[in-house]
């Protein structure tokens, strides 16, 4: 497979949200090998430092929930190039049965979080007179919905208006804004939250297999660099197909006829909150 050129985020420091696991580590390991320096944030102390001395990177614990620690977490990381809004919260659930603070889970941290951190570094890089980047890691659903994700669903599509809407109003200022909407790239984390139990999820997606984490990653390192400096307040799907073939999540079919049994089994499967 070829590779990027050496160098290619070199100078350029990124910060990247829920940096300490699964997709965000996966990007935040591509960005150093290609040259860039690392900020990375997240709410546990203990996987913020294995990451921190794996990668290398400076570390900060935030919960991107409370605007003031959002504020406080930017100006102790100091100016960077590039926002990576990676931090997010899911599972499934019959919509019916969430409560408030299970709706608020997920809008906290995936759309607030996101908007928090957002408008924290688009302040600072108009005040500064400084270009930026921020690229925001969606959902298939917040393209089409989410059957049993719907407060990540619409969480993520407030994301995308976020970045298509900042995408005209900073763009007079170097400032871009991009997004991914991925299909499966499985996570020890997402796939005890996301994956039906018993569904064959491969069956939805047309090239037959889930992407790799490095195929994130490499799309994203090309986005938050320079040879991306026209595309702004794009969203780019890299599903393997799925879209097109069998909607944003495969198993919805199924679970319609769920009984109480089975929807106590995938609860029993999710790690707590």
């Amino acid at each position: 497979m070829a590779d990027f050129a050496e160098g290619l985020l070199a100078g350029k420091r990124i910060l990247v949200t829920g940096g300490g696991t699964g997709l965000g580590l996966a990007m935040a390991r591509r960005f150093v090998a290609l040259g860039a320096t690392l900020v990375i944030c997240g709410r546990r102390a203990d996987v913020l430092a294995k990451a921190g001395a794996e990668l290398p990177a400076t570390t900060h614990v935030c919960d991107l929930r409370d605007p003031a620690a959002v504020d406080a977490m930017l100006d102790a990381a100091g100016p960077v190039d590039v926002l990576v809004n990676n931090a997010a919260a899911n599972f499934l659930a019959r919509t019916e049965t969430l409560s408030h603070r299970a709706l608020d889970a997920v809008l906290g941290t995936t759309l607030h979080g996101a908007a928090y951190a957002t408008l924290g570094v688009g302040k600072r890089w108009i005040a500064d007179g400084r270009p930026g980047v921020v690229l925001s890691i969606l959902t298939l659903s917040a393209l089409s919905g989410g059957a049993f994700t719907m407060p990540s669903a619409m969480a993520k599509a407030g994301v995308l208006a976020m970045t298509q809407s900042l995408a005209v109003e900073w763009g007079r200022h170097g400032i871009r804004l991009v997004a991914i909407a991925p299909g499966s790239f499985p996570t020890e984390a997402a796939t005890a939250r996301l994956r039906p139990d018993g569904v064959d999820t491969l069956k939805g997606i047309p090239l037959r297999r889930d992407g790799a984490r490095e195929e994130l990653a490499n799309l994203a390192a090309f986005l938050v660099s320079d040879l991306a400096a026209y595309i702004t307040g794009e969203c780019i799907v890299a599903d393997g197909g799925k879209r097109l073939l069998d909607g944003p999540r495969s198993g919805v079919r199924e679970m319609l006829d769920w009984d109480e049994a089975a929807w106590a089994r995938q609860r029993a499967a999710t790690p707590a909150r």
